[in-house]
């Protein structure tokens, strides 16, 4: 019997490795799957495209926000993997009913990294989770010297039109935004993701950058306009939202993403 916390706090016993995981989040069946966790992996949420061949080869348990508590069930996990933004309280402990329902709580890079070593451990992938600890920490390391030089911009980064949404504080989003040297306007926002006027964009903070996130909402080029035409002297760019917002093993490719980004933003 060995007994583990979560993110939130919740502990876990478990008599062996769990052998049948249910994961709620795109980002860490990602995490899982690199982890070498495949076989492992029995249901996975519809939005779960990274690798994209396991949508095919695992069962579909609806989206993040309205599994199939019944088709969970009925594959017997040992374990559901869920995270706190993403998944409401109530999913969490309906799911609990079934099996234990580990939720992570990703709000710094440091979360991020005690999310792969937790994964590790509860799967017996120590040498595995070792091995991407290690890929973001340099990746981590090579970008902080890339950007040390940078100047930092002012930035609105959003992520959902009619009403129009932005990231606020407390927010993985806000951290990578801090670490590209972008100092986001609603960052002093009660919410973590407020609604906001575009007509007091410029009080609000008038910024450098308006940042057009590729998800949760598909924007296009006449929200680019009526964003842009309210702000002073903004650049509006449409950017990865996998990139700025997923967390596990895809933080290792964002570094680069974002390498890319800043130079594609000084042409």
């Amino acid at each position: 019997m060995k007994t583990y916390t979560d993110q939130i706090g919740t502990k876990h016993t478990f008599e062996t490795t769990p052998k049948r995981i249910v994961s709620l989040v795109p980002s860490q069946t990602e995490l899982l799957y690199d982890l070498g966790l495949e076989d492992a992996i029995v249901g996975v949420t519809k939005f779960c495209i990274h690798p994209y061949h396991l949508k095919a080869k695992k069962t579909i348990i609806g989206g993040t926000k309205n599994v199939k508590f019944e088709k969970i069930k009925d594959l017997k996990p040992d374990i559901i993997i869920a995270n706190k933004e993403e998944n409401t309280k109530e999913i969490v402990d309906e799911l609990s009913q079934i099996c234990p329902v580990w939720v992570t709580n990703i709000l710094t890079i440091e979360d991020n990294l005690q999310m792969i070593r937790d994964f590790g451990t509860l799967f017996n992938k120590r040498t595995d989770a070792r091995k991407w600890i290690d890929k973001t920490n340099y990746a981590l390391q090579d970008f902080e010297t890339f950007i040390a030089d940078k100047p930092i911009k002012k930035a609105a980064y959003f992520i959902w039109a009619n009403p129009y949404m932005v990231a606020g504080n407390n927010t993985f989003i806000n951290e990578l935004l801090q670490l590209n040297h972008f100092c986001n306007i609603y960052e002093n926002k009660e919410s973590r993701y407020p609604e906001v006027e575009l007509k007091k964009i410029r009080l609000e903070g008038d910024p450098d950058y308006v940042f057009l996130s590729s998800e949760p909402f598909p924007f296009k080029d006449e929200h680019a306009f009526e964003i842009g035409r309210v702000t002073h002297h903004a650049k509006t760019v449409f950017v990865d939202g996998e990139m700025f917002s997923w967390y596990g093993s895809r933080l290792v490719k964002a570094f680069d993403y974002f390498k890319k980004l800043h130079e594609k933003m000084q042409d």
